[in-house]
């Protein structure tokens, strides 16, 4: 004789499944808008005309960052709403798993930077400089080195000497621009009263003396500035990494949730 008892059986979470679809397809939106970004501005550049020309460029191009955070974000989001919409294990493990992985990536990353610091501020030495003799070569990579100075307030890597590296810039008797030992108009210190920039405001002035420079350019290098801000906004700084890391060990723990539902569900339905 039968029981009268009846058991329910287990079912997907949908909670779950949902928070973790709707979560990711705004992850996966912003992947698009930073894809799209980016080869926008490669085909305003002629570089996807030119392919050949991305090994041509003389220093960092900005556009990289759109489209590699760009590109992460997209392969992260698509798996995750797939997999959740779909119900799918294995684009969903895959999402964890590559979450995991970036997780441990940036762990590592902030360890080997605070135990390397001397080496990462050669290295950020290196990469200004490199950049500063590529500063006319990309107009991104000009308006970032110039958002950079103007930002942090500072003029190279470690002084406003370090425009000697660019070839318009330096000072150099058979240099014939114009530009020579002086600096960008970023590098120079900004009047509240001034409507419009003053894109001249630094010629010729490393041809004087540095006493005299202060008064119209930053003196500092902006590695010792970015070290500076960095000390000022430490707790600003360590709380949006601590964020980003809950953030990610909250998706991996849902992912992994959901994973257990479906295979329990799937392991019933082959016992009924």
């Amino acid at each position: 004789m039968m029981s009268g008892k009846h058991f329910k059986a287990h079912e997907v979470s949908c909670y779950i499944k949902y928070f973790i679809f709707g979560f990711n397809i705004i992850f996966w939106l912003l992947g698009v808008a930073f894809l799209g970004i980016g080869l926008w501005a490669w085909s305003e550049k002629g570089v996807l005309s030119n392919i050949s020309s991305i090994t041509d460029l003389g220093g960092f191009d900005p556009v990289w960052l759109f489209l590699v955070v760009g590109g992460v974000m997209f392969i992260l989001g698509f798996a995750g709403c797939i997999g959740a919409l779909r119900e799918n294990s294995f684009l969903l493990k895959f999402f964890s798993v590559f979450l995991g992985i970036i997780f441990f990536l940036e762990l590592t990353a902030g360890v080997l930077a605070f135990v390397f610091k001397d080496w990462i501020k050669d290295q950020l030495n290196f990469f200004i400089n490199n950049n500063i003799r590529a500063y006319r070569d990309d107009i991104d990579l000009q308006n970032l080195i110039d958002f950079t100075q103007e930002y942090w307030e500072c003029c190279g890597a470690f002084g406003a000497d370090d425009w000697n590296l660019n070839i318009y810039f330096n000072c150099t008797d058979s240099n014939p621009s114009r530009e020579k030992c002086g600096v960008p108009f970023s590098c120079c210190t900004k009047d509240p009263a001034e409507d419009v920039i003053n894109t001249q405001c630094g010629y010729d002035i490393r041809a004087k003396a540095v006493s005299e420079q202060r008064t119209f350019i930053y003196i500092k290098g902006c590695v010792p500035q970015f070290e500076k801000w960095l000390q000022d906004n430490l707790t600003v700084v360590a709380g949006i990494f601590i964020g980003i890391a809950l953030l990610q060990i909250f998706g991996i723990c849902l992912a992994q949730n959901l994973v257990s539902d479906i295979e329990v569900v799937r392991e019933s339905c082959l016992f009924t």
